[in-house]
């Protein structure tokens, strides 16, 4: 039997993977991988190069049927009239405009109040970010797009006005491998109204409602110059399957009959849940440059206190998530601060004991999104004389960790998340002290999926559902490299929660 080639493509925050699979399997056939600049503002032109680069690196996409690209979400590009970029990329971990989400928030609950009919509530943020949930399942954080766009609507009024269409760092790819953008030919048009997005990456954004599967213009309007968001070019949403462009031939698909078709594509968590073929009562937490639970529920999710964000997932469901900022580089800070590696790390930690003997990490080193506080700090609490350890210190660390993820389980579990399963994933995961103390601090059970590219693997399996033209994915395989358990670790979590308030 031939086989049929596509691709899975994961922009993220620090690098571009390309994962050539076999349609039917999901076998690997070959792989590609190239680095993304540092920082949370990045020229989109990085992610084209890296996936260039990558795609070589994989043997080239000649061969391949359908493509799809899951990236990073919330990245805000900004496009003019004649599809070039006007602004460095402002990322998902770019807190500048926090005083902007705080902004838009107040903007609508007062929007609410007005009319001799409605009374104000006290309590306006409160208010604002219930408002906000209602409209598109979630509230305005740093993270999410629409700050970004009423922040340089703010601090940089003439290239907001330049301003001809907004998307995410996949739909800017996806577009660009279809042959625009810098794929362009001289003096082609810009093709804007072929930008297309799906429903996980669009929910992202803030103004779009993912249960009504609409744009919500108004809100747009509230982080765009008067006038203009109306006539802003946002990204055709499309379904989970159904195709959004044909690749460049330059680009992919040469060697293919009737060349290379783009998925949709999706965020990289939503991506993530389908390369691990998670189903409603799943959890998996990613521990990567930010940490996410993500559960699949078949209803949209609303989080009254604005914790938890009810995104959509990659197949017709919704995918409420928690999100931390900081994950797998507390690991690293300790590693820096103690003189160790990850081995290391571990054989340090193993000779303390749980909770470090009274030491609590509160690892919101670069700030931080769930708790909601974008101006904190890391710090250490409960250091005395006696305790002042590197062992406990190195506890501290991975218990920090583990609990800041079991934050976002909490939040989860009380929207009436059933969690019958935790999957483990990301680069954190891999980490010998982290596998040894998850079951305890999250409270359960938790499976270790053999270490991979998932965000890669959800983006191939949707581009070969999407060649199919099936009702369901593809049944790949998920190989469980081991289920960890271990004593109940309750009174760590119990200390987090006294220190970090």
């Amino acid at each position: 039997m031939n086989e049929i080639l596509v691709a899975g493509v994961d922009t993220s925050t620090q690098s571009c993977k390309v994962r050539v699979t076999e349609a039917r399997t999901g076998r690997l056939v070959r792989f590609g991988k190239a680095p993304h600049p540092a920082g949370t503002s990045v020229d989109p032109m990085a992610w084209w190069k890296a996936f260039q680069e990558a795609s070589a690196q994989a043997g080239g996409l000649d061969d391949v049927s359908a493509l799809s690209v899951g990236g990073q979400q919330h990245g805000m590009v900004l496009l003019d009239r004649q599809g070039r970029v006007i602004r460095d990329a402002l990322l998902w971990n770019d807190t500048r405009s926090a005083p902007d989400a705080d902004d838009l928030i107040i903007r609508l609950a007062k929007s609410e109040t007005d009319g001799p009919n409605k009374d104000p509530d006290p309590d306006l943020a409160m208010q604002g970010k219930q408002a906000w949930v209602r409209a598109v399942g979630s509230s305005p954080v740093a993270s999410l797009t629409i700050t970004k766009v009423a922040w340089v609507s703010r601090m940089e009024p003439d290239k907001a006005k330049a301003i001809a269409a907004i998307c995410l760092p996949h739909d800017w790819l996806s577009w660009v491998i279809a042959g625009h953008g810098p794929a362009a030919d001289p003096g082609a048009e810009p093709g804007l109204e072929d930008l297309f997005t799906d429903r996980s990456d669009a929910s992202g954004t803030g103004y779009y409602d993912p249960a009504a599967d609409s744009y919500r213009r108004d809100l747009l309007a509230m982080a765009l110059p008067a006038g203009m968001a109306d006539r802003v070019i946002l990204p055709k949403v499309l379904g989970p399957h159904q195709v959004g462009a044909k690749a460049d031939p330059r680009i992919a698909g040469r060697d293919v009959p009737g060349g290379c078709i783009i998925a949709p594509g999706g965020g990289d968590n939503a991506m993530t849940a389908l390369g691990l073929a998670m189903q409603v009562g799943d959890v998996s937490i990613s521990l990567g440059t930010s940490g996410v639970a993500a559960a699949v529920s078949p209803v949209p999710a609303y989080d009254m206190s604005a914790s938890v964000t009810g995104f959509a997932d990659a197949t017709g469901h919704w995918l409420p998530l928690a999100c931390t900022i900081n994950a797998s580089r507390i690991l690293d800070a300790g590693l820096a601060a103690l003189g160790t590696d990850y081995d290391g790390l571990a054989k340090l930690a193993e000779k303390s004991s749980p909770g470090a003997e009274g030491i609590t990490l509160i690892p919101y080193f670069d700030g931080e999104r769930t708790p909601n506080r974008p101006d904190a700090h890391a710090r250490l609490e409960g250091l005395t004389l006696a305790n002042t350890t590197r062992t406990n210190l190195a506890r501290a660390f991975v218990e920090g960790l583990l609990c800041s993820q079991r934050d976002c389980l909490e939040l989860l579990k009380r929207l009436g998340t059933t969690v019958s399963k935790i999957l483990l994933v990301g680069g954190g995961a891999k980490s010998p002290a982290v596998r040894a103390y998850a079951p305890g601090i999250l409270g359960m059970d938790v499976q270790l999926p053999r270490p991979d590219e998932y965000v890669a693997i959800g983006a191939a399996r949707q581009a070969a559902w999407t060649l199919t033209g099936e009702e369901e994915p593809p049944a790949w395989p998920v190989d469980i490299e081991t289920t960890l358990t271990g004593a109940s670790c309750e009174q760590v979590y119990q200390q987090y929660l006294r220190w970090r308030g």
